[in-house]
C-alpha cells in the first residue's frame, strides 16, 4: 500500500470504529475476565485497542522504518504510557491491537520475559489473529487473556499465603 492511501486509512478510522469492534457489553466482560485472571497471579494485564496510529508515527514511515516496526514501537510506547512497566513484580503484559492494520502486539515486562520467550507470545498473537480474521474479537481477546493468565499463574501464582496485592492497573481495556 502506498503512503498516501495508508495515511488516508489511518485518518479515516477513529474511536467510533474501535467501539464498534469492542462494544460496551464486550468491554465490561473483558474487564471482568482481566480482574478474575489477576486474582490467580501477581501479574497485571492491560488491553489497548486503537483504531489507527497517530500521525506522528505515520510520518516516520519509510524504508528504514517499516510499518511493522512502527506498530511495535507504538505498542511499546503504550506499554509505558499505561504504566504496565511499573508494576511491583515487573510482570505486566500489554495486549495491543491496531484495527487499521489488523495488527496485534504483546509486550511483556522484564520479570516475565525471563520466563517466557518471544515464540510463546507469537503463538498467542497467531491464535488471536485467527479469531480476528473471522470477526470474533471477543473470542480472540479472551483466548489471549487465558493464555497470558496461564503463563502468569505458572510463574507468579497467588497462593493462600500470598499477601493481598492491590490492583495496580485498571482492568477495563483502553479503546482509542
Amino acid at each position: 500500500m502506498n503512503k498516501p492511501s495508508l495515511l488516508l486509512k489511518h485518518l479515516w478510522l477513529d474511536v467510533s470504529d474501535t467501539r464498534r469492534a469492542i462494544p460496551h457489553d464486550m468491554l465490561r466482560r473483558l474487564a471482568e475476565r482481566v480482574g478474575a485472571s489477576e486474582q490467580r497471579h501477581s501479574g497485571q494485564i492491560r488491553i489497548c485497542v486503537e483504531s489507527s496510529l497517530p500521525m506522528s508515527y505515520l510520518w516516520r514511515l519509510n524504508r528504514e522504518t517499516p510499518l511493522a516496526e512502527l506498530i511495535r514501537q507504538r505498542a511499546v510506547t503504550m506499554f509505558g504510557k499505561l504504566r504496565v512497566w511499573d508494576t511491583e513484580h515487573n510482570n505486566g503484559v500489554l495486549v495491543y491491537v491496531l484495527l487499521a492494520e489488523h495488527a496485534i502486539e504483546i509486550v511483556a515486562d522484564r520479570g516475565l520475559r525471563r520466563h517466557v520467550d518471544d515464540g510463546h507470545w507469537q503463538g498467542v498473537v497467531a491464535h488471536m489473529a485467527d479469531a480476528f480474521r473471522e470477526g470474533r474479537y471477543e473470542d480472540g481477546l479472551t483466548q489471549a487473556l487465558e493464555e497470558t493468565s496461564a503463563v502468569l499463574v505458572a510463574h507468579f501464582a497467588r497462593t493462600d499465603a500470598s499477601p493481598a496485592q492491590p490492583n495496580e492497573l485498571p482492568d477495563t481495556p483502553l479503546l482509542q
